[in-house]
């Protein structure tokens, strides 16, 4: 019988050093200070495709799947990944300055009320048909909207103006 090659994954450990950076340990020995996760398809398959980049910016290790990990390991991960990640989910589009951009947006989301400038059109991404969408503001910050849809009547209208 042929055994399958031991998993890069059997062995490892991650751990925090005393300045909060990931330390990564290979069953080899090789170690790894600053490690930094990086998920491949952020959007479409959070969960799969997640690669721990050494300071040099080198893949130090690939994780074809977050549930492949111990739960220590991947509780460290999605610490940093919380951090790295921060996109806001719009629940409410309270108002807008006006409908040509660019114009700033007065928006209720899952952190809280902020403003966002919406640059041009095109700063608005449909992501699976015309409902699941990603806005970028003109500081750099996306937002999500899941499913437009499920938007209040008049979040919904006013977004409808920019689509």
């Amino acid at each position: 019988m042929i055994e399958a090659p031991p998993s890069p994954l059997s062995g490892m450990q991650l751990t925090r050093n005393a300045h909060g950076r990931l330390v990564l340990t290979l069953a080899n020995g090789n170690v790894f200070e600053g490690v930094t996760p990086v998920r491949a398809f952020p959007i479409e398959a959070p969960l799969e495709g997640l690669s721990l980049i050494a300071a040099d910016g080198k893949e130090a290790l690939w994780v074809s799947r977050m549930a492949d990990l111990q739960p220590e390991h991947r509780q460290l991960i999605e610490q940093d990944l919380a951090v790295r990640e921060f996109i806001p989910t719009i629940e409410h589009i309270l108002k807008v300055s006006s409908f040509s951009t660019p114009s700033t947006w007065d928006l209720q989301t899952d952190r809280g009320p902020t403003q966002m400038v919406l640059k041009a059109e095109e700063d608005i991404r449909k992501l699976a048909g015309r409902t699941k969408l990603q806005i970028t503001g003109q500081d750099g910050v996306q937002y999500r909207i899941p499913d437009s849809n499920k938007l209040d009547r008049h979040s919904r209208k006013l977004l409808e103006r920019f689509l």
